[in-house]
């Protein structure tokens, strides 16, 4: 009975499979294993194996006849030497039970591929069913009733093996694994290489079995020494892997290292070398990196024989050299100092590489190619600028190019000068570029020092004159000159605009200028790790990329990734007098601030970053990108209908206005960082709108075009658990920005039919609205539907989103749905008031309070405000006030602030609470303390208590009691003569404040409130030094001496987020301790409080009646993450919230009024939002908040490193 199958010939073997969209086949015949084709009638055709004949049959004769004649061709041409080829050795084999087969299947695991097969006969005929590779598979076990199953898994299948013992799986899953691990590896090349018995051991430690090498150097080297060789820069030693890099490892380049070897290459570069001088595989990395630098950049140990020689007598030899199949020479000659791009003499073949070219000379020519930019000097001096001047003044370049006079205006009316400018002829020579008005004149025109150079630009788009296009670049200087010159081919750019770069960037960045880069040069920086002053840095631009060599980094190179920027903003700073440009770079929680030499430079380098960083084009990885790799107009339009959208009924079916949302679409390809989306202004219908234009105009499907049929197929799969599985099997073969914003899409989905009860957005509602989005299909088919729902109502199993994170969900879409004037903002920070010292108009500072700042960070940003340096020996903390001003604690440096503020809710009088910042504690304090360590107790003597309920005391006044401090805990004796104490408290358990409620009637001025869980403890004092003293010594005793950063831990201050005041940045961008502008900021500041003051005049008892308007804070937080947490990829995200831009104002002087403007409308807007001054929220929903809260702080230890998706396949 014959079935009808899709058959294909790639010329060396026939496979059929179930339909042409399968990806596995059910069957393998190779051409080896085919004796003959034969005709059989009603259009059928048998093919003949040793094992048995396959019959086909077409439709048509004429088909049958081209068949019959490809296979019998492809018969006669194959070599005798393929027919009689055997089947490689395989590294396992065996019967195993295949899901879907009823026969066990022989499996082989040969190389980079597990074939399947009928019986072991068949895979020695070279029959089979299908082959797996390995390159993108995956192997895992299997939790199931039989114990020894295992899956192979890939993008579009996965195979579900048995074996007949958990020994025999566990072997086939380690010999899977290792064949995967080898695919990412090429064996065959390290193999070869160590046919020379020298490569073997590392040539500069004798490590054994080394796997890297330097293509340059010829010298095959060990890891470690590999990490030293790239520190000496690509230009002395270009460092590759053996196993890795496979695709740099040509036939010529294996042949020059077997020919070398290490043992020849060691005759050179060690011939000097002395047994005690000798590196050791155990030697120390410092050790390890002065060898190699001495070894190879500075050649001290290498033979001298050729050290005699003049520059130009070794270049004559080498032109000799080339043409002779001794590699050995050319290298001696090229390592003692010759120039591997001298002059020859010969006007056609004008190098040494060309010459070895002519005399048929590949090993020579696979050497000069990798030294191309080699410059090794003659003798044991090496410029630590990078090139000696020697070398640099090799390099010789003439040729005409259009060129416009040097200019400190604008760039465009340079490129209106070209047209009005004929070609010079320019030469680049000893370091020096100059233009001549023809080659014949003997004075250039002008003369540039290329040591001078600061910035190269190199324009990638034509520019076209009269004569056709040129290809320009860009040279700028420290005077504030540029020049333009043009080549007529990009050819020709290139070359010239490598020549330039060579000069004037230095070996430690030489990595910057091998890659295609539109913008290189130097920069002044400040990051995270140095703040204190400008640094000098090279950079270069590269598409999106921004790479950058730093003077404080340990590795060769770093980059940002333009698109990805959280924030990219310009501020002007004060610096010596003068004004300063600087540009803010933040991304994933680096900061980068950077400044030019000239204004003129900055403005280029500003220019091309802010272009960079833009929408680039219409395909996903093209848009502007928020840190998790979703599109940040996904981003914000997810956030708004979150906190608009919830309860809205049908949502996501309502139609916007066309022409808003084109425009809304636009402002955010202008650019979507900068532009926010404003309740009020814009319509929950025209946001709902853009989401789905966006998702459905985008270059391509966000689940793909090319896997759509596999997930229409999925549904063919009945039963839940294997359809999810595949599901998630297609998403990890999407590319990584389609899987982040397709988890971030179908989160927010399922967040919204969890509330279709009100909103009447169910899974099946959705997807009928999202299948065409997220498909891109005009219309939608019930397959395309289900999909959609399937993936929104399995949401949590397909992303492995865990239960507390679910819970966390239902807790934020119940506040958000029950308090429809909460404010959300995408930044998560609270603007709060903070103190200085005292609670007075002048001392006060508003101050952005992110969800996880702690009390030293606070501390710190608030003293760099008001530029207070302690004086030595004083410990400064945040103290929080309650009570009217009764009751004062200070925070531990790690207590969380958000938390105590949420907590204020709770008070009669929350209203009356507050921050400030004060001296607290001295060292003389900390001293007599740990004196008093020593003894029995730390602290003792009589005070008087009250209890609150009374238990332990009779009656309800304050009574005599001897108090002993010791060991943690604090002991209530009846007087001193007593043996046993009466109540024992635990100091952890408790809170201590400053301070005694006047309502209990306290005996004395001074005393201590302690409060546990359960109970209330009013303590009286007889003297101010007194209560200071017992303070200091419970609070030291509470946190066991740990009160403030230990000595050498670097110091917590916002770094990423500026606090602000209004729209003033207060901690400056440079660093410096400036009372001129210190006074700027404070004068502002206070500028700025009184304007608001007078904006609306707060009422007394605004404090008790915004216990609302502080719980809904809450919601400010739910999206805010500390930066360490950050780190931590969860496969659940926290809800998208919307940043009220009303109060977002850019930063800089010049924006000050509008600042002002706004804040007081978000004053007003509060005010208006604020309960009757005896309304409280239910004491649910301030549960519900504290839940959230806790969710926004911790994690639990098993979620750490956790991923959105599970692990790529491949």
């Amino acid at each position: 009975m014959f079935q009808k199958r899709w058959v294909k010939f790639d010329g060396l073997s026939i496979s059929y499979y179930n339909n042409e969209k399968e990806k596995y086949s059910k069957g393998i015949i190779p051409l080896s294993a085919i004796s003959t084709v034969r005709v059989q009638g009603d259009n059928k055709f048998e093919v003949v194996t040793t094992q048995r004949t396959f019959v086909f049959r077409v439709e048509k004769e004429e088909e049958r006849n081209d068949w019959i004649s490809i296979l019998l061709n492809a018969l006669k041409s194959q070599s005798p030497s393929s027919q009689s080829q055997a089947a490689p050795a395989p590294e396992k084999c065996g019967y195993l039970e295949l899901r879907g087969y009823k026969a066990k299947i022989f499996t082989v695991l040969s190389g980079n591929s597990v074939w399947l097969c009928k019986n072991e006969q068949d895979f020695k005929s070279g029959l089979g069913i299908t082959i797996i590779p390995m390159n993108v598979a995956n192997v895992k076990q299997v939790d199931r009733t039989v114990k020894q199953s295992f899956e192979i898994i890939t993008p579009y299948r996965s195979f579900s093996f048995t074996a007949e013992s958990e020994k025999e799986k566990q072997e086939w899953i380690e010999a899977v694994q290792q064949s995967i691990a080898e695919t990412l590896s090429d064996y065959e090349v390290a193999e070869k290489i160590w046919f020379n018995e020298s490569n073997r051991s590392c040539a500069d430690c004798k490590a054994p079995d080394p796997d890297w090498a330097s293509i340059n150097l010829c010298v095959v080297i060990c890891k470690k020494c590999a990490g030293q060789h790239r520190s000496l820069g690509p230009k002395d030693s270009k460092v590759r892997s053996l196993k890795m890099d496979a695709s740099i490892w040509s036939n010529e380049l294996i042949e020059l290292f077997i020919v070398i070897g290490n043992k020849r290459a060691n005759d050179f570069w060690a011939g000097n070398l002395q047994k005690d001088e000798e590196l050791h595989m155990d030697s120390p990395v410092e050790k390890r990196k002065n060898f190699i630098t001495q070894k190879y950049k500075e050649g001290r140990f290498r033979k001298t024989l050729l050290a005699s020689l003049t520059k130009e007598e070794l270049n004559k030899a080498l032109c000799a050299a080339v043409v002779k199949p001794d590699v050995l020479e050319t290298m001696a000659l090229l390592f003692s100092g010759a120039d591997v791009m001298c002059a020859t003499g010969d006007p056609v073949y004008s190098t040494p590489y060309l010459l070895a070219k002519k005399a048929g000379q590949s090993l020579q020519m696979e050497f000069l190619y990798h030294n191309k930019f080699s410059d090794f000097p003659q003798h044991d001096i090496h410029s630590e600028g990078g090139l000696s001047q020697e070398s640099s003044q090799s390099t010789f370049l003439c040729d005409f190019l259009y060129q416009a006079p040097s200019a400190a205006s604008k760039l465009s009316s340079e490129k209106k000068l070209l047209e009005e400018t004929n070609k010079k002829w320019c030469v680049l020579e000893g370091g020096f570029l100059s233009y001549y008005e023809n080659d014949k004149s003997t004075t250039p025109n002008g003369t540039i020092n290329i040591s001078e150079i600061i910035c190269l630009a190199v324009h990638k788009e034509d520019f076209y004159l009269n004569t056709g296009p040129i290809f320009t670049f860009e040279i700028y200087l420290p005077s504030e000159r540029a020049f333009l010159f043009g080549a007529e081919t990009s050819q020709a750019q290139r070359k010239w605009t490598e020549a330039i770069a060579k000069h004037f960037v230095p070996f430690v960045a030489e990595n910057l200028t091998e890659a295609d880069y539109d913008l290189i040069g130097q920069l002044y920086y400040k990051d995270c790790h140095a703040l204190d002053q400008w640094r000098k840095g090279w950079f270069s631009m590269e598409k999106s990329s921004l790479r950058f060599c730093l003077q404080m980094q340990e590795v060769q190179e770093d980059r940002m990734h333009l698109r990805r920027l959280q924030e990219l903003t310009i501020s002007t700073v004060v610096q010596n007098g003068e004004k300063m440009d600087v540009l803010l770079l933040v991304e994933k929680g680096r900061t980068l601030y950077i400044h030019g030499h000239t204004k003129l430079d900055f403005t280029v380098w500003h220019t091309a970053i802010e272009k960079a960083a833009g929408t680039d084009g219409n395909a996903l990885q093209d848009q502007q990108l928020s840190k998790n790799d979703v599109p940040i107009i996904v981003n914000s339009c997810i956030a708004f209908v979150t906190q608009y959208g919830l309860g809205c009924k049908y949502i996501y079916q309502k139609n916007g206005d066309p022409l808003h949302i084109s425009e809304l679409l636009e402002s955010f390809k202008k650019d979507a960082r900068s532009f926010k989306l404003r309740a009020g202004k814009h319509q929950l219908e025209d946001v709902t709108g853009v989401l789905k234009n966006f998702l459905s105009d985008i270059d391509d499907a966000l689940l793909t075009k090319e896997l759509y049929p596999y997930w229409i197929s999925a549904l063919d799969t009945q039963e839940d658990k294997e359809r999810i599985k595949k599901y998630g099997a297609f998403i990890r073969t999407l590319p990584g920005v389609n899987r982040a914003t397709l988890a971030a899409v179908i989160e927010h989905l399922y967040r919204v039919q969890k509330c279709s009860e009100i909103n009447h957005m169910n899974a099946h509602n959705l997807a009928l609205v999202f299948s065409s989005c997220l498909f891109q299909t005009k219309g939608q088919t019930s397959e395309e539907v289900n999909v959609i729902e399937d993936l929104i109502n399995n949401y949590v199993e397909i992303f492995e989103v865990k239960e507390d994170q679910v819970k966390q969900m239902d807790i934020e879409n119940s506040f958000i749905t029950k308090w429809k004037d909460t404010q959300v903002s995408q930044a998560g920070d609270l603007l709060i008031e903070v103190y200085v010292e005292r609670k007075e108009p002048d001392c006060s500072i508003i101050i952005r309070i992110s969800p996880v700042m702690e009390a030293e960070e606070l501390t710190n940003d608030i003293l760099a405000i008001k530029n207070i340096i302690p004086t030595k020996g004083d410990i400064w903390a945040t103290f929080e006030v309650i009570e009217n001003e009764e009751l004062e604690r200070p925070l531990h440096y790690t207590e969380n602030v958000l938390e105590q503020v949420l907590r204020w809710s709770s008070l009669a009088e929350p209203g009356s609470a507050y921050l400030v910042v004060k001296r607290f504690l001295t060292i003389d304090t900390i001293k007599h303390y740990n004196e008093r360590r020593t003894l029995e107790s730390i602290k003792e003597g009589v005070l008087k208590i009250k209890e609150e309920p009374s238990k332990i005391l009779s009656g309800n006044k304050f009574q005599d009691r001897y108090f002993v401090l010791r060991d943690g805990y604090l002991f209530l004796y009846k007087d001193s003569k007593s043996s046993k104490y009466d109540k024992m408290f635990s100091l952890a358990s408790m809170k201590f404040y400053l301070g005694v409620k006047k309502k209990m009637k306290p005996p004395t001025s001074w005393g201590l409130t302690a409060y546990s869980e359960k109970h209330h403890w009013h303590i009286c004092c007889d003297s101010l030094q007194t209560q200071m003293e017992w303070m200091a010594n419970v609070f030291i005793a509470q946190h066991e001496n740990d009160i403030w950063p230990p000595a050498g831990k670097e110091r917590k201050r916002s770094i990423t987020k500026n606090p602000k005041i209004g729209g003033l940045p207060l901690i400056p961008i440079q660093h410096e301790r400036s009372a001129t502008l210190a006074r700027r900021n404070i004068e502002s500041a206070r500028a700025e409080l009184e304007r608001l003051q007078l904006s609306e005049k707060r009422d007394q008892e605004l404090g008790d009646s915004s216990i609302k308007e502080r719980a809904s804070m809450v919601a400010h937080c739910l999206e805010h993450k500390d930066e360490k947490l950050r780190t931590r990829t969860r496969k659940h995200r926290s809800f998208n919230c919307l940043e009220d831009t009303e109060a977002e104002v850019l930063p800089g002087p010049q924006k000050s009024h509008k600042g002002l403007k706004t804040l007081r409308k978000t004053e007003d807007r509060n005010g208006r939002a604020a309960l009757d001054s005896d309304s409280k929220l239910p004491s649910r929903v301030i549960e519900e908040l504290s839940v959230v809260l806790q969710r926004t702080r911790t994690f639990p230890k098993d979620s750490q490193g956790e991923q959105i998706l599970p692990k790529e396949i491949n």
